[in-house]
């Protein structure tokens, strides 16, 4: 019997040292809902994120350990808008996991909650990778950051009650700060305003309305066809029309086609991060804008 006391107490003791199991497992689809998720949920939530900075997120396999992931989650943070349709579907498929599937509280889309731009007024796939909902990369215009966060705060809520008050708080003081970062963006971008640009691939209108870039040319002939060398010249001879000042690419694209251009063309080529974690000054949400902001402002001078 002392044997046994002594063993409970052990295991007591045990468990009153470790930490407490976060409230909610999250799988994130993208870096940058991954990194929201954390701001917003703190220690009550545990977030994997399913891809990388590197990633086309267009083109991810869904492998044993992401299916594992999603076996076990409580709760899904996407872009939505069909980004994902490649691999996510699968996911929900081959586990079934009844708390993360569409219609759930554990199903969050973050396109749900913003306007779209790009909505095809037709659907045909002889026109490339397009999306019937609108262009799905959001994540690049940080106002749109901030409708997501007030969705993403009050699901979280939802899901777990128990501790509401802890994500309305972690919010408010996130919105704060966000809010005062985007004056401050806006502000030192002044001088993007009008200023046309060359995109690789169409991941930055949204990017585009919220600094009033110009998009005079696109290296893919079609969203997410890989340029020939006849288009390039077609966009070279365009250029000597209607100039432009920079070419924008994201940081997983190939950087072949870019160079081309930016060699002939005479003008440079910028490599923006696109999402959290693509380089060391883009460790998160803040990190991610002000390296955007000052790498555009860079091609200017």
């Amino acid at each position: 019997m002392k044997m046994l006391m002594k063993v409970m107490s052990v295991l007591l003791l045990l468990g009153a040292t470790l930490p407490a199991r976060a409230a909610i497992n999250v799988l994130a689809c993208e870096p940058e809902w991954g990194a929201l998720t954390q701001v917003l949920g703190g220690e009550k939530v545990s977030v994997y994120t399913a891809t990388n900075a590197l990633q086309d997120p267009h083109q991810i396999q869904a492998r044993p350990s992401l299916i594992a992931r999603a076996r076990n989650a409580d709760m899904l943070v996407c872009t939505g808008s069909e980004l994902e349709i490649g691999w996510l579907p699968i996911l929900l498929r081959q586990y079934g996991n009844a708390n993360i599937q569409p219609g759930k509280p554990g199903y969050f889309e973050a396109a749900n909650y913003v306007h779209k731009l790009e909505v095809p007024t037709r659907l045909d796939r002889a026109d490339g990778d397009v999306h019937p909902g609108g262009n799905p990369h959001i994540q690049t215009d940080p106002r749109n950051i901030a409708l997501v966060a007030d969705a993403l705060a009050r699901r979280l809520a939802e899901i777990d009650p128990a501790n509401a008050a802890f994500y309305a708080a972690r919010h408010q003081a996130f919105s704060a700060r966000w809010t005062s970062a985007i004056q401050h963006w806006e502000t030192l971008a002044a001088p993007l305003r009008g200023v046309s640009v060359v995109v690789q691939h169409k991941g930055f209108p949204y990017l585009e309305d919220w600094l009033g870039l110009r998009e005079v040319a696109t290296l893919e002939p079609k969203p997410g066809v890989e340029p020939t060398s006849t288009h390039l010249a077609k966009v070279l001879a365009q250029l000597q029309r209607q100039p432009a000042k920079m070419i924008i690419r994201a940081a997983y694209n190939d950087g072949r086609a870019s160079e081309w251009l930016a060699e002939r063309a005479k003008i440079p080529v910028v490599v923006l991060p696109f999402t959290v974690g693509a380089d060391a000054q883009s460790k998160d949400l803040f990190g991610l804008f002000d390296e955007t902001v000052q790498r555009l402002l860079g091609a200017l001078k």
